[in-house]
């Protein structure tokens, strides 16, 4: 039986005649880091839209834990809520840190917000700036503020579009350390978005490489870095210009 948290088959979205995405088969295992890379363009943040029931794709079937959610199938609320989504520059209300990480949670009138707030801060090692002003954050800290306000809420599956790409070496390497230790110590899913193939390598359990919309391999890291199926595969990850 499929334990997959995420199953797609036949998905192809496009925008009036253009087909921007295609997916043939793809599944996302549970509490594992799937990165899924790929030049500009290349239908890498299509896909994690419709991961994450932002956009429904023309065509195809994605089910999450068995439950079909396409085609007249919506998924419900209580199953949006089980996956969140950060983007590549976090959009932070002009008020304090803390007030950021606990809006979610005074939307939805949840209780111990503040009590969760502190923990959540502690995880992410920002406690000193609690108080600061989001506009005072460099790029690094206001990144690790939007992980914040998404894990707060305890998600099953978390995406992230490029969420290092405008960052300095040192806030990419706390990041990328914050990504690996919330699968590892809450079982969390992961699927994120990058067109940094040494990133990939670091941080994968799978690896789904995108190039002109669409999905041309997925494996293991080892089968795709170093034993890839097909040919434009080994020419990306050498930094052949295949696009």
């Amino acid at each position: 039986m499929n334990d997959a948290v995420y199953s797609l088959d036949d998905i192809v979205m496009r925008y009036g005649d253009r087909e921007v995405c295609r997916v043939s088969h793809l599944d996302v295992p549970p509490g594992s880091i799937t990165v899924v890379m790929g030049p500009n363009g290349a239908g890498k943040s299509t896909l994690l839209r419709m991961m994450g029931f932002l956009d429904s794709p023309t065509v195809g079937d994605i089910h999450f834990r068995g439950e079909l959610c396409t085609n007249g199938s919506e998924p419900s609320l209580a199953m949006r809520r089980r996956v969140t989504m950060v983007f590549q520059s976090p959009a932070l209300f002009q008020r304090s840190v803390e007030k950021n990480v606990a809006y979610g949670l005074e939307v939805r009138g949840e209780e111990n917000v503040q009590a969760r707030v502190t923990e959540m801060l502690e995880t992410v090692g920002l406690s000193h700036l609690a108080k600061a002003k989001t506009s005072t954050l460099s790029g690094g800290e206001a990144q690790r503020i939007a992980l914040a306000r998404a894990l707060i809420f305890e998600p099953e599956v978390l995406l992230l579009d490029e969420p290092t790409s405008n960052l300095d070496p040192e806030s990419v390497s706390v990041v990328e350390d914050l990504i690996s230790r919330i699968v590892k110590e809450r079982g969390t899913t992961v699927v994120l978005v990058t067109q940094n193939v040494f990133q990939a390598r670091r941080l994968a359990d799978r690896v789904a490489l995108m190039i002109d919309g669409t999905l041309i391999e997925v494996g293991t890291p080892d089968d795709v870095f170093t034993h890839p199926q097909d040919a434009r595969t080994d020419a990306f990850v050498r930094g052949v210009m295949v696009y």
